[in-house]
């Protein structure tokens, strides 16, 4: 029966909606409380139960507040494990499973502004105990760490970060978007403060030049410009004079320390003429309270704009966040419960009804329907879904309801992971900003450089002169385009691929993917469907058809404790003809990789596999079955053989298709001037008929699974940057080898640990796709790097010179920025090129 009662209250944790049913009151603090689920409220008692009851601070109209810089004592909730399990997840080995104490998290940063930032926060959390690695995202703001969790806390981690100046809290999808908001809710203020001023200012301004600056209203004015000027660089510049003083304290320069200096001494010049004028000096100089206040406002303009205008080019992993609902139907005592996600359990029941998302990762126990996997994998149309097949989560149930027994919830569902590599992907850093990360730290060194020798040269010519031109040099020089020129870059292109089931690392492999000069490609399951199909048995014709039934029996009892695909495709055949496979009759298997397997049945000893199995038993081959099985073996069709008691008595005839994209690929990829190699263990004459049948390729048949890493390697050796494109499974440590490694299709643990690039639906095309990303993407890359460099090229001589005013220098400098991020946005054309 369903629970249909009101929801009129929320949870005292978490904030969601507590349905009237399904409640749990707890008495907190001699106070009835309600909490949505238990988890909660066991939650909610550790924490007061440890003293930290300010994390319920609230609103006055009872939201919780958004995460504030974190005191002490309060940064302690997070190493409680209940609590560190909604945004901490365990680092794999590479197969799928945990590495000890490693941990990775995300982190939102509160602080950071240039480049100089991030410089600072990965140089100094680095050398922190047990800090593995460290990555900040200038364009999202958003800090990863990997670290051992044996050797240190969370708690300390987010404490250090405050020592240095930045403010860090926890990244969580579900209070990011209020972070975010009350962050720009503060940045208008400050603007809507400014702004103000400036426009006081402003009349003022036209006053004192229409001849008012004479008499005795010229020091009333300037009194007038001190009153407004003063709390505008105190607060709507504070965050440039916080962020100075901070890289001043940590010795290291970032763009707060140019703006604050700029702004201050101005405003500093300004207040000593304000005196002297009152004392009766009236020779010393003319005020610019103006343009402090104007350039102030200019630049808070421009970072709003900036942050605007970075949340829409990286809101890629937002979009895949929306995917999953925040609640789901669980059915519980033969009700149906509305419960939040991180309250379910593994292994419980949950209904979803048509056109409702998919809130897990789950087996469907019973009902069938079609299901929208567009919006994760790309596939575009719909898929057929039945019982004791595999949703994940992020699809839509399209047709009927749907009954699913939990596997997995939050970040440890197929989407939690894949939000988790695009995420890392965004944070990560491209060979090519390695050089900007050096550069950075001596740019703002070398801006206050040339501010003072602009201040000297002009110096002769008046302390107004030189001041003005020093502070233009100060405010225009900007290496904020500069720092942002790769992560934006990045950034876009991880999201974009994201979307469209692309799935990239990290950003290094854009860089490594234009390089590759040769593509590599397993054959079953890349190439081909990998749904092999059984033809035909080919023994002895004078023998009956019961016998050759009992042939087909004892091979399926044996192929039954195989998991190679040739196993699957004899077991469904063997199906298909009525016969039940019973692995508990075989006795002594020996299953040999790249070779086949033998067992005992019924006292004798059967083996199927290649003719080197038999070989190596010494068991004399039919060459008549060898002639038949070679003429089948031209014309792309796989033979597998069959001995009995050490006689060669037949083959098994096995046929795969290939893909319907396989061939356009082959071909753009040919015709782009891309080497193309054929790699499998299939005999010479199988793999070379598949690649004529692909428009000719180089073959490199008979390999073993564990010596394709090595023939990747002798391609590398040869001093060949090489692409390994496989199923992510027994090809791992080949996609591991190769300078970039591609999984298709499979989403497993597995490949997305293994793989650079993980293609989440089989369409093969995303592979250009990928290819011609990576080389928009670093083309980029070096666009941006360029228009930077040649802005302050240009921009920074005419300051020095004083052809450039202070406003019009802080108009500049924000421009800059945004041409780095517009021109980053333009990758997305490339995939509505594609459409």
């Amino acid at each position: 029966m369903q629970n249909t009662s009101s929801q009129n209250s929320s949870c005292f944790h978490c904030g969601l909606p507590v349905d009237d049913n399904n409640r749990v009151e707890k008495i907190i603090q001699k106070k009835s409380q309600q909490f949505c689920c238990h988890g909660c409220s066991s939650v909610c008692e550790m924490i007061y139960d440890s003293g930290l009851e300010g994390f319920y601070q609230r609103t006055p109209d009872g939201q919780l507040l958004a995460p504030p810089p974190e005191p002490p004592q309060e940064t302690q909730l997070y190493d409680i494990d209940e609590i560190q399990s909604e945004f901490v997840h365990d680092h794999g080995d590479g197969t799928g499973n945990a590495l000890g104490n490693i941990r990775d998290m995300h982190l939102i940063v509160e602080g950071i502004h240039c480049s100089a930032c991030v410089w600072l926060i990965e140089r100094s959390l680095a050398k922190q105990p047990g800090i593995i690695d460290v990555k900040v995202n200038l364009a999202n703001k958003r800090l990863m760490v990997r670290w051992d969790n044996s050797q240190n806390k969370i708690s300390s981690i987010i404490e250090f970060l405050g020592s240095i100046g930045y403010s860090a809290t926890p990244f969580n999808p579900e209070t990011a978007e209020g972070t975010i908001k009350k962050q720009n809710r503060a940045l208008l203020l400050r603007m809507a403060f400014a702004a103000f001023s400036m426009m006081n200012l402003l009349w003022i301004s036209i006053a004192l030049y229409s001849g008012a600056d004479e008499g005795e209203y010229k020091s009333l004015f300037h009194w007038i410009g001190f009153i407004l000027a003063t709390p505008t660089l105190l607060y709507s510049g504070w965050p440039f004079i916080k962020g100075a003083w901070t890289s001043f304290k940590n010795l290291n320069l970032t763009m707060d320390v140019p703006i604050a200096i700029g702004a201050t001494a101005t405003y500093s010049y300004s207040v000593f003429v304000t005196i002297a004028h009152s004392m009766g000096q009236s020779s010393v100089g003319e005020v610019y309270y103006d343009t402090v206040v104007n350039f102030i406002f200019v630049i808070l303009v421009g970072r709003f704009l900036e942050a605007k205008s970075k949340r829409h080019a990286v809101s890629a992993t937002q979009r895949l966040m929306d995917l999953q609902p925040r609640v789901a139907h669980v059915l519980r005592d033969n009700e149906t419960h509305i419960v939040p996600i991180r309250s379910i359990q593994k292994d419980e029941l949950i209904l979803i009804k048509p056109g409702e998302k998919v809130p897990v990762d789950g087996i469907i126990t019973s009902g069938s329907s079609s299901v929208d996997e567009a919006l994760l994998s790309g596939e575009s149309a719909p898929v057929k879904k039945q019982a004791r097949d595999i949703l994940s989560a992020g699809t839509v149930n399209i047709e009927n309801a749907l009954t699913v027994k939990v596997t997995a919830i939050l970040r440890n569902t197929s989407l939690g992971k894949i939000i988790s590599l695009v995420e890392e992907a965004q944070a990560s850093k491209a060979p090519i900003q390695c050089i900007a990360d050096q550069i950075v730290p001596w740019f703002v060194a070398i801006t206050l450089l040339l501010a003072s020798l602009t201040f000297i040269y002009w110096f002769n010519d008046g302390i107004e002169y030189a001041l003005l031109a020093a502070t233009s040099v100060l405010i225009i020089t900007c290496p904020c385009a500069f720092g942002l020129a790769t992560p934006m870059s990045i950034a876009v292109a991880s999201g974009l691929a994201a979307r469209n089931g692309l799935l990239i690392k990290n950003g290094a492999v854009l860089e490594y993917l234009s390089d590759v000069q040769h593509f590599v490609f397993d054959k079953t399951g890349t190439l081909t469907e990998g749904k092999m199909r059984v033809k035909a048995i080919i023994t002895d014709m004078n023998i009956s058809t019961n016998d050759k039934q009992a042939i087909l029996e004892k091979v399926a009892h044996l192929e039954s404790l195989s998991e190679h695909s040739i196993a699957s495709a004899i077991l469904n055949y063997a199906e298909d003809n009525n016969i039940t496979p019973d692995s508990q009759r075989v006795k002594n298997v020996i299953n040999k990789p790249g070779y086949g397997i033998s067992g005992e049945i019924d006292q004798q000893l059967i083996m199927v596999g290649t003719t080197k199995l038999l070989e190596t038993h010494n068991i004399k081959l039919n060459t008549d079955y060898l002639d038949q099985s070679s003429d089948k073996e031209v014309t792309g069709i796989s033979c597998v053989h069959i001995a009995i008691d050490n006689k060669h008595i037949g083959f098994i005839t096995i046929a795969d298709q290939l893909r319907s994209d396989a061939k356009s690929l082959i071909s753009n990829l040919r015709n782009s001037g891309i080497e193309l190699t054929l790699l499998s263990g299939d005999k010479q004459a199988v793999a070379e008929a598949v690649a004529n049948d692909l428009g000719g390729m180089n073959v490199i048949a008979e390999v073993l699974p564990g010596e394709k890493d090595k023939v990747i390697q002798n391609l590398q050796n040869q001093g060949q940057h090489v692409a390994m494109i496989g199923d992510g499974v027994n090809d791992a440590p080949a996609l591991i080898r190769a300078d970039v490694g591609i999984a298709i299709g499979s989403g497993t643990d597995v490949s997305m640990e293994s793989a650079d690039i993980v293609l989440l639906s089989n369409e093969l095309d995303k592979i250009r796709l990928a290819a011609d990303l990576s080389k928009r993407t670093l083309r980029t890359i070096r666009q941006n790097i360029s228009m930077s460099i040649a802005y302050n090229i240009i921009m920074v001589p005419l300051a020095m010179m004083a052809f450039v005013t202070p406003l019009f220098a802080a108009i500049a400098m924000p421009i800059s920025s945004l041409a780095v991020i517009g021109n980053a946005s333009r990758i997305r054309t490339l995939f509505k090129n594609t459409d």
